[in-house]
C-alpha cells in the first residue's frame, strides 16, 4: 500500500498542520492521535490500510507542535488542537464521519462530535482519556504545574517521560466532559485494555454511563495495556470499525 502524500493545511494563524488524506467512499474515517503522538503510529497506519482495502476516505493529521506539523509543543492546548481538528475536518472532508480517537484523541473526538453532530456516523475510542487533566494528575502535580509552569512525569507504560505545560492543563480543565451527560446520540465503541495503567477502566465505565447514546459498547481486552498496538488490539479496533460500517444507515 502506498501512503497518501504528506500535505499541509494553513490555519491562517502562522501554523501549518501536516496531514495525509485518502479519497474514497463515505463514511470518511478520521483518526485523532493521542497526547504527544502523531499520525504515523501503528494504529493510524493500520486504519489507513483498512480504509485503502475498503475504498474508504480517511483523514489523519498531526496537531501543531507534534509530528510533521509546525509550531511549538509547549504552546499546544486542548482547545487549540480541537480548533485544528475542526478546521481540517471542515475543509478536507464531506459527508458522514467515523471518528477514531486514541487516548487524548478520544477526548477530542467527543468535542468534535458535540461540535458537528449532524456529520457523525459513529465514534471509536481507543483507550479514550477524557478529562485526564483532572484525574490523571495528583494534587502535588497540579500544584507544581501552577507554580513552575510545567512538570515532567514518568510514563508507567515505559515510554518517554510526559511533559505537561500549564497552558495545556488549564485548557483541559475548561473542556472537561465527564461531570454531566454527554449529548452524543451516535453509536460509540470503546476499546480498552484491562491492564491499562494510564487510563483506569473506571474512566471507560464513567464515559459509557455519561454518553447519551443508547448504542454504546465497551470492549475490554484482557492483559492489554494503554497503547493497544499489539496485533490482537489492532484486530479488535478494526473489527469495531468494520461492524459499524455494516450497520444499516
Amino acid at each position: 500500500m502506498t501512503q497518501p502524500d504528506l500535505a499541509y493545511f494553513d490555519t491562517g494563524e502562522g501554523r501549518r498542520i501536516a496531514y495525509r488524506s485518502r479519497s474514497g467512499s463515505s463514511p470518511t474515517l478520521v483518526f485523532l492521535p493521542g497526547y504527544a503522538s502523531d499520525m504515523d503510529g501503528t494504529k493510524a497506519i493500520a486504519l489507513d490500510v483498512f480504509a485503502d482495502a475498503r475504498g474508504l476516505g480517511l483523514l489523519r493529521f498531526d496537531y501543531s507542535g507534534t509530528g510533521a506539523s509546525d509550531g511549538d509543543f509547549a504552546e499546544g492546548t486542548l482547545a487549540r488542537w480541537l480548533d485544528e481538528a475542526l478546521a481540517l475536518i471542515d475543509a478536507l472532508t464531506d459527508g458522514p464521519l467515523i471518528l477514531v480517537g486514541s487516548s487524548m484523541g478520544g477526548w477530542l473526538m467527543l468535542h468534535v462530535a458535540l461540535a458537528r453532530p449532524a456529520r457523525i456516523a459513529a465514534l471509536v475510542g481507543i483507550a479514550a482519556a477524557p478529562d485526564f487533566t483532572d484525574w490523571g494528575y495528583s494534587p502535588d502535580d497540579k500544584a507544581a504545574l501552577l507554580q513552575a509552569g510545567r512538570i515532567v512525569l514518568t510514563d508507567p507504560s515505559g515510554g518517554d517521560p510526559q511533559v505537561t505545560h500549564r497552558a495545556f492543563w488549564e485548557s483541559g480543565e475548561s473542556l472537561r466532559v465527564l461531570d454531566a451527560p454527554i449529548a452524543i446520540e451516535a453509536p460509540v465503541r470503546l476499546i480498552h485494555g484491562e491492564a491499562d495503567r494510564d487510563v483506569p477502566i473506571g474512566i471507560a465505565l464513567k464515559l459509557l454511563d455519561r454518553l447519551r447514546s443508547a448504542d454504546v459498547q465497551l470492549h475490554l481486552i484482557k492483559g492489554a495495556g494503554h497503547r493497544l498496538s499489539e496485533p490482537r488490539d489492532i484486530e479488535a479496533i478494526l473489527r469495531a470499525v468494520d461492524h459499524l460500517l455494516e450497520r444499516p444507515s
